[in-house]
């Protein structure tokens, strides 16, 4: 049985409808055909992310999530998922949307790395938003 969980670093998120948006994301691998065994949601801060930017890949920047893969290919799929908050809610802003419409984006987009999607060229980021935007239209109209 797959498993969703989150998990708090330096910074914690109180999600409302936690279990159905665990049931989501098992929901959106299983769409994708894409076989889940576990993959755990970080929330941390900007700090604590860039400091693991620098450590595992090398980059001096702040980012909203950093994913990593545990599993070996051809296996389920088993992953940590890293989320700033402080990007998140930054990021609201700039895109004029709600903190919480933000993080759905985000930990969809994490879970999209996880399923082959990719973010590097333009078409790539093209068919990733599209992806981002499908999977929240359809949490959106799973709620009602």
């Amino acid at each position: 049985m797959a498993t969703v969980s989150f998990r708090s670093a330096d910074r914690s998120l109180q999600i409302p409808g936690k279990t159905r948006l665990k049931a989501f994301i098992q929901l959106l691998f299983k769409k994708e055909k894409i076989s889940l065994d576990s993959i755990t949601y970080i929330f941390c801060s900007d700090e604590f992310l860039l400091q693991m930017n620098r450590d595992f890949l090398q980059h001096d920047y702040y980012t909203d999530i950093i994913t990593f893969g545990l599993s070996d290919k051809g296996q389920p799929i088993e992953a940590e998922l890293y989320i700033s908050l402080d990007r998140v809610k930054d990021n609201a802003k700039t895109h004029n949307t709600t903190q919480t419409n933000e993080i759905l984006r985000v930990i969809f987009h994490g879970a999209l790395h996880l399923c082959g999607y990719k973010d590097k060229k333009k078409s790539e980021i093209t068919i990733m938003r599209q992806k981002e935007d499908q999977y929240l239209r359809l949490f959106e109209k799973q709620k009602g």
